[in-house]
């Protein structure tokens, strides 16, 4: 399983501006320097951010893109699914059925259940992340994982894979 360069850089994009407070407004040129990103792709995701209800945007000279609001309150979780969709939900298997107009397994299916759990593991981490919460440098973000692991935040995330 990967995330999309989109996720990643949308996301990227999003915490430029969450360190940056929500009253700090960044143009798509400025992001795209912080990032080192192509204009182009930076506006292609600021929209769809804007799009997801993540940033507001202000036209002109002192325009630029903010937080639509606090990075308290975006959960990752959310911000992953409108740049790259969810891994599983409800159509998945009316997608991958094959050259079948339903799927062969539709009635007993082992991997349906997998991905469901799955997806709800995700949700269950991601759901409870904010952008507050992703604006850490890595060894502190490492040492709030491993707190978050010892309440159940993140069961199943093993020390070993916290760097």
């Amino acid at each position: 399983m990967k995330l999309s360069a989109q996720e990643e850089y949308g996301l990227r994009c999003l915490l430029q501006m969450a360190t940056r407070g929500e009253a700090s407004s960044l143009s798509i040129p400025e992001i795209s320097r912080a990032e080192g990103l192509s204009v182009p792709n930076v506006a292609k995701l600021m929209r769809i951010l804007r799009l997801g209800g993540f940033v507001h945007s202000v036209r002109g000279q002192a325009g630029g893109y903010t937080l639509a609001r606090p990075a308290t309150e975006i959960s990752v979780v959310s911000v992953l699914e409108v740049l790259g969709g969810r891994l599983y939900g409800p159509r998945f298997c009316d997608r991958h059925s094959g050259l079948q107009s339903s799927c062969s397994h539709i009635g007993d299916c082992g991997l349906r259940t997998l991905w469901s759990a799955l997806q709800s593991a995700i949700e269950g981490v991601l759901g409870k992340m904010t952008l507050q919460d992703l604006i850490r440098n890595e060894k502190s973000m490492g040492e709030w994982m491993t707190e978050r692991r010892g309440v159940g935040l993140l069961n199943g995330i093993q020390s070993a894979d916290i760097h």
